[in-house]
């Protein structure tokens, strides 16, 4: 806590002001006892039943040696237990570290070395992952060792600045990083929400993306945090979203790229009239703009024209919406009120309205910088601001226009993807002398990676190329082409670095 805040008010004064996304779940209980927490399939459980079975496992995390500041790692598809692991954390003051099951061994057994965890939890899907790992798996027995356990009695007493999540993104060098998200920042991003989406504190949230993500983790927790319904689904199963949108008022309804006109058939084909939904939609830019208006008139909700990150929350880009059944001839985006931006120069200078430059932001929704990343959070928060490596231009009105990446980033389908990712492994091959890899149009995903490969002698086949990525890559970051070409006539800056955007004109 802030040490000036003992010069007018004291420690009591600060200690008051210390709310967790724990304590805030835990008043709830009280408010909404009987109120449907979660549902997943059959099964219901009401906020009593959920804290009951939350201080359950946090007295099993307990018993085990977690306690304030640990890791515990998580390797799972959607189900409740994953709510019950982030509660009990959050009840702890421990911190969850979100592993993707779709990475390569290699990736995961990054991801797990560089938070250390006391213990993980995982499905019974993915347990054969962590043989390497102390495992509690979900099912018979994590249901023993909850009944076994007498339910923790006093919720650990936090620091808003504590951290509760890591998420990872994908690394410029290859591997990825983890961003650590505080309380604070879980908190703000859910007040952000509501206050811009017009999101209600009951209103229902379906967690149907990735758990290990930003969209299905925060605003799931959020909805935990005001006595909303959250409703889980295993990735995008159209069947099950269809009933969901005929039967269930929601506020915000991710639609990610590359889902959207297919959804939008469903929906047309089985006749579902929605019972309704605040807002749709994330990552307009990535969506052809007839599939902007087809959604959005089919739902009768307005689609988020939003620019954030995992490391900012849906902020700093975040306050207009799409208006319904109308193609966007402009993506322009408002900037959000709950922080602050600038546009620099490649000098750390701000530019004039209508010059291009890399967006800077600080606020309440900011994450906490990369675990064990020193040199990296010197360099991306440089000047008490955060550089997101994104390139906008102020138009006159005030308005932000994305021009480019000053880190080049592929988004697939929601996934981001930097190229390293795949060079890297291109480049583990020793007949390979040189690869590139550059993003394509596509109308499914929005953007897709395409390889361009230089060969040190003879030709290489194109199937041991891609067996070489599938073994050690998460399968949406796989190359969707192969261009093979001399090394020679790669496209090169005055420094020898490649110019992808002269590649990206060759595909």
């Amino acid at each position: 806590m802030n040490q000036d805040n003992l010069n007018y008010g004291g420690p009591q004064v600060a200690r008051s002001a210390a709310s967790g996304v724990g304590h805030l779940f835990a008043n709830q209980v009280g408010l909404s006892a009987q109120h449907i927490a979660i549902q997943d399939g059959d099964r219901r459980l009401t906020y009593s039943d959920l804290d009951a079975r939350v201080r359950q496992l946090a007295r099993v995390l307990r018993m085990r040696g977690v306690g304030r500041g640990d890791r515990i790692a998580i390797l799972s598809e959607n189900r409740y237990e994953y709510f019950e692991t982030y509660l009990a954390a959050a009840y702890l003051g421990a911190i969850v570290a979100c592993q993707n099951w779709r990475l390569s061994p290699t990736e995961l057994a990054h991801c797990l070395n560089l938070v250390q965890p006391k213990l993980t939890l995982a499905s019974p899907l993915h347990s054969d992952k962590l043989t390497a790992h102390t495992v509690i798996v979900f099912g018979d027995d994590y249901e023993a060792a909850l009944a076994a356990a007498a339910p923790l009695e006093v919720l650990q007493d936090v620091d808003p600045e504590d951290a509760l999540l890591v998420l990872y993104t994908s690394g410029t060098t290859g591997l990825p990083k983890g961003a650590v998200i505080s309380h604070r920042a879980e908190i703000a991003r859910n007040l952000v929400i509501r206050a811009e989406f017009g999101v209600a504190i009951r209103d229902t949230f379906v967690a149907w993306s990735p758990l290990y993500h930003m969209g299905a983790a925060e605003c799931s927790l959020g909805t935990l945090m005001c006595g909303g319904k959250v409703i889980i689904v295993d990735g995008f199963d159209h069947e099950k979203m269809c009933q969901v949108v005929a039967q269930e008022e929601l506020g915000w309804l991710l639609l990610m790229p590359g889902m959207i006109s297919e959804f939008a058939a469903e929906l047309r084909a089985r006749e579902v009239s929605p019972r309704g939904v605040k807002v749709c939609g994330v990552m307009a830019d990535l969506v052809p703009p007839h599939a902007i208006a087809e959604i959005t008139a089919i739902l009768d909700a307005p689609y988020a024209n939003t620019f954030g990150a995992t490391e900012t929350g849906c902020p700093p880009c975040s306050s207009n919406l799409l208006p319904i059944g109308i193609p966007p001839s402009s993506l322009s985006k408002s900037q959000s009120p709950f922080c602050e931006i600038k546009l620099v120069d490649a000098d750390g200078e701000m530019v004039a309205d209508g010059v291009p430059g890399e967006l800077c932001m600080r606020g309440p929704t900011l994450f906490s910088g990369y675990w064990q990343e020193t040199a990296i959070n010197a360099e991306e928060f440089r000047g008490g601001w955060f550089h997101m490596g994104d390139v906008f231009r102020r138009n006159c009105d005030g308005s932000l226009d994305f021009v480019d990446r000053v880190k080049y980033l592929i988004k697939s389908g929601g996934e981001n993807i930097y190229p390293a990712e795949i060079e890297r492994v291109l480049l583990s091959d020793p007949r390979v002398a040189e690869a590139a890899v550059v993003k394509a149009d596509d109308e499914k995903w929005g953007e897709v990676p395409i390889a361009f490969v230089a060969c040190r002698d003879a030709p290489i086949p194109e199937r041991e190329l891609y067996s070489l990525c599938r073994a050690q890559l998460a399968g949406y970051k796989q190359p969707k082409g192969l261009r093979f070409m001399a090394i020679e006539d790669f496209p090169r800056s005055a420094s020898g670095k490649i110019q992808r955007h002269a590649l990206e004109k060759l595909i």
